[in-house]
């Protein structure tokens, strides 16, 4: 997972985006040679930092401006009096304007380029300059090749602005792509640096604005905003006078024959974030266990809709879906709740449900699907959905008019609006079942205490990527139900209860 420096800035965008910036910033009197030289002296800085006891540097450059930062690189390198090698994939006679000037002051310099074969040896820091964010199709040869050789190397790994065959707007590896230990990226942070298969690629991910200022932005539209501690939505403090019915009521509804347990990490959850109230609707056999596991929830036992009905008339939020089955029973349910004029929350069966139409999603909802849910929901693959993750969580949040949680790594929350937001944060030991239970109620509780839809639904994925990130340093074997009190204690870190 990566170790995601706190200074990234918030603002997300496209790869053009960038070279939008790029190129204002050469127009406005910064000469594009200056900000190559720029870029590579942050790569430089950002290398030695992270390998201090290194002394010898490989890089692999291409034919662009990516191969004009990599030889200025190997060139401060040689003057540091490392052992350098440039090996040359895309042939140093095709280079132009700013990225030849930088092969030929790296030449001038003393730095060895060669061209690259399948059999040259890489040794030492290996560089990655091979391809920019300009890349949309699938790695071809001979890069293809190169890539495969620096992965199977087994040596550290430095990407410049982005690994090789990564691709800058949706994260995903187009065919293959480097996996970097550290990637060191300019201008503006790009929304494909931080989910997709991203995570598996960048390693450490180093920032340089190259000097940029912001008013260059200032008509460039974000494309989304990374979730971080500075911008989050935050709950208003109590009242010493307040009570239990100021924070709303919270009704769970789920937990089929075989499924008792996903409603019951979703209540005790939704108890634990905050909200006044928590009753629970599941599957009579479960009672015991509910009257154990969380006596605070008023729990009860459902065998028809109809016993629903009196309940939804008394409470202010519902969360649907968590054990709830695709069976009679479930539907019956889902189809009370999908009736009620109510703020809610579909997780699990309840979106398997949304995506045969059986019932229709009203309004006032966050949906909380993963990739495979997504996929059934849009009508198309789990692989297209990864393929561009933050077109899919746009394309549902339209479709159904509702919050989008996309979940997975990079989390995407998605307005309807074209509101696009990202949480990067997380661990893989968070791969393990009713961690999305969790986050549903965690949602739920927060919708009862007058957060909106999108703020709830940004705040809830934080809180519940960054339980995991805590949780998750003490290795395998992460419950969801460990989440529980470190989401308690951040949330009350970052919105304390009392002034």
């Amino acid at each position: 997972m990566p170790q995601t420096k706190d200074e990234l800035p918030d603002a997300l965008y496209r790869a053009a985006q960038v070279r939008e910036v790029d190129a204002r910033l050469i127009a406005a009197g910064t000469p594009g040679f200056e900000l190559m030289q720029r870029a590579a002296r942050a790569t430089w800085r950002a290398l030695v930092r992270k390998w201090p006891g290194a002394n010898e540097l490989t890089v692999l450059a291409g034919h662009g401006n990516n191969a004009g930062d990599g030889y200025l690189v190997a060139g401060l390198a040689l003057r540091a009096g490392w052992t350098v090698r440039v090996l040359a994939v895309g042939e140093p006679q095709r280079l132009q304007g700013d990225a030849a000037l930088a092969h030929a002051e790296s030449v001038a310099a003393g730095v060895v380029v060669q061209g690259w074969q399948a059999q040259s040896e890489l040794r030492g820091v290996v560089l990655d300059a091979l391809l920019g964010t300009g890349l949309s199709g699938e790695v071809r040869e001979p890069y293809a090749s190169a890539i495969k050789a620096i992965n199977a190397g087994g040596l550290p790994v430095a990407a410049v602005d982005i690994p090789s065959g990564l691709c800058a707007d949706t994260g995903c590896e187009l065919g293959v792509a480097v996996c970097a230990d550290l990637t060191v990226t300019f201008i503006a942070m790009k929304v494909g640096l931080l989910t997709g298969d991203a995570a598996d690629h960048i390693g450490e991910l180093v920032f340089s604005d190259l000097q940029a200022l912001d008013e260059i932005f200032s008509d460039i539209p974000v494309c989304a905003q990374r979730l971080s501690a500075a911008n989050l939505p935050a709950l208003a403090p109590r009242a010493p006078t307040s009570h239990k019915g100021r924070f709303g009521h919270v009704l769970l509804i789920g937990g089929d024959h075989g499924f008792g347990g996903a409603i019951l990490l979703s209540t005790e959850m939704a108890l634990r974030g905050g909200a006044g109230m928590v009753s629970l609707a599941t599957r009579p056999e479960h009672m015991p266990a509910a009257l154990t596991r969380v006596p605070e929830a008023m729990a009860l036992g459902t065998s028809s809709a109809n016993q629903l009905m009196g309940l939804l008339e008394k409470v202010s939020v519902l969360v649907v879906g968590p054990g709830l089955g695709q069976a009679s029973w479930g539907r019956a349910l889902l189809s009370a709740a999908a009736n009620a004029a109510l703020p809610q929350v579909w997780d699990a069966d309840a979106l398997n449900l949304l995506a045969s139409d059986f019932v229709q999603l009203p309004n006032d909802c966050v949906i909380t699907p993963h990739p495979g849910e997504a996929a059934r929901l849009l009508g198309i693959s789990t692989a297209e959905v990864q393929a561009d993750r933050p077109a899919a969580a746009l394309a549902l949040s339209k479709k159904y008019s509702a919050v989008v949680v996309l979940k997975g790594a990079g989390s995407l929350i998605a307005h309807p609006d074209g509101r696009l937001a990202l949480c990067h944060q997380g661990h893989p030991a968070m791969a393990t079942g009713g961690l999305g239970d969790v986050l549903a109620g965690l949602t739920g509780a927060l919708l009862a205490q007058d957060m909106d839809a999108f703020d709830a639904a940004c705040l809830a994925v934080w809180l519940h990527a960054n339980a995991g990130m805590q949780q998750g340093k003490f290795g395998r074997g992460l419950a969801a139900s460990d989440l529980i009190p470190a989401i308690r204690q951040l949330l009350e870190e970052q919105a304390p209860c009392l002034k």
